[in-house]
């Protein structure tokens, strides 16, 4: 016979009130009722039936509740992996912009990191708004290679350079595959290497950088930080 426990393990909340109620009204011990409810539920299949496919449910339930966790725990520590490790990301902005557009072109970036910080503030030839975004682009990962960095996110306000460079070959703009070429090819040496957009207005200090290049000559600031 199966034992009282191993039937309160597999009832079900809604099967568990109807023994109470049976219990109540026919005047049966909390077991007698909770049996006779799984009874009825099983039907001609037979308690037993019951109980064994409830045990599987319930221990695939439970397989799926441990990868759940496992999940979970694996994300935390990833999470706390770039808490850690926040001292040694590297994190860069740049720009370009066209004057006029096609025009003289002048690019901006900004790469900082636990080891100092870059600036770069230059003239670019000439060309239309996206060609200076990607000079501007493939100048700060030339920078950063130059450097040996890692773990870097780039931001950049220019869509369509941003999802150029990011996107699949299949949408890529044919107007743009000599830059897209050379930065793919810059990024691909950078470990952890990621790009996002943001808006204008979050881009402020590569847009100042590359509108100052319309003024200066070719500049590369290193931060006193680098030379202590």
């Amino acid at each position: 016979m199966i034992e009282h426990y191993r039937l309160q393990q597999i009832a079900y909340k809604g099967e568990r009130a109807a023994s109470r109620r049976l219990a109540a009204t026919q005047g049966l011990s909390d077991e007698q009722a909770l049996r006779r409810t799984l009874e009825l539920k099983a039907g001609l299949a037979g308690l037993a039936a019951l109980v064994e496919s409830r045990t599987a449910e319930q221990q695939a339930q439970a397989s799926r509740s441990a990868a759940r966790d496992a999940l979970r725990e694996q994300a935390r520590l990833r999470q706390a992996r770039r808490h850690e490790g926040k001292a040694s990301t590297w994190r860069a902005w740049f720009d370009g912009s066209a004057r006029p557009n096609p025009g003289r072109c002048g690019i901006g970036a900004r790469l900082e990191g636990p080891e100092g910080s870059v600036e770069i503030s230059q003239p670019a030839g000439y060309g239309n708004s996206s060609e200076a975004e990607y000079r501007a682009l493939i100048a700060l990962l030339e920078a950063a290679v130059a450097r040996g960095v890692s773990s870097l996110t780039v931001y950049g306000d220019s869509q369509v350079v941003i999802g150029d460079a990011a996107g699949p070959d299949a949408e890529a703009a044919p107007a743009l595959q000599a830059y897209r070429d050379t930065a793919r090819a810059l990024m691909a040496r950078i470990d952890g290497l990621t790009l996002r957009w943001i808006p204008r207005h979050k881009n402020t200090q590569a847009d100042a950088l590359s509108q100052r290049a319309f003024d200066d000559s070719p500049t590369l600031d290193i931060d006193a930080a680098e030379h202590p």
